[in-house]
């Protein structure tokens, strides 16, 4: 009865383990929380990073969604302003939430993000369109043989607004509400 009981908190317990270990080890490329910029931060001039940006819909999230520019160069230790285009394509209002990554995963504990749509719930009204910024640095330590990232975010659909929260989401192929 106790290997049980312990395998069940173990269980439990594994979630927060594995975000630790990702958080130490940089795997996974899970990215940071909202950082301030620093007066003390100093651009490298003498590198330039390339940093491509994806974007994917969760299979349930009927929205557009994609990056104004697909990549940019940038100096480590210079904020960098990107900006992401979300569209509501139901016809009512929904609300979702983006997941960052970035690889290579062991780039993630890099890269400092002080604006970004990820770090709250984004609620559009049918049909709305919005233009969403990512405010970020790459921190100069960041290792010399690293020249290009890649910062992807997967929009998923949170908690529904209004009198069908509880109403689960329906969609044809062409992603229009049923």
């Amino acid at each position: 009865m106790i290997i049980v009981i312990g395998m069940f908190c173990f269980g439990f317990a594994l979630v927060p383990l594995y975000n630790v270990f990702c958080k130490v080890t940089g795997i996974n490329g899970k990215t940071g929380d909202q950082v301030t910029l620093s007066s003390t931060l100093r651009e490298d001039v003498t590198r330039k990073i390339s940093i491509e940006f994806t974007t994917m819909l969760n299979e349930s999230m009927p929205w557009e969604f994609r990056p104004l520019q697909e990549s940019v160069e940038v100096h480590p230790g210079k904020p960098t302003r990107v900006e992401f285009m979300a569209k509501n394509t139901t016809g009512r209002t929904m609300t979702g939430q983006a997941i960052p990554s970035v690889a290579p995963g062991l780039a993630a504990q890099y890269m400092h993000k002080t604006e970004c749509f990820c770090f709250s719930q984004q609620t559009l009204a049918a049909g709305e369109e919005k233009l969403m910024p990512v405010i970020f640095y790459i921190d100069p330590e960041i290792p010399d043989d690293i020249h290009q990232l890649t910062l992807s975010y997967t929009f998923f659909v949170t908690q529904d607004q209004g009198k069908t929260a509880n109403k689960p989401l329906a969609y044809n192929t062409n992603h229009q509400e049923i």
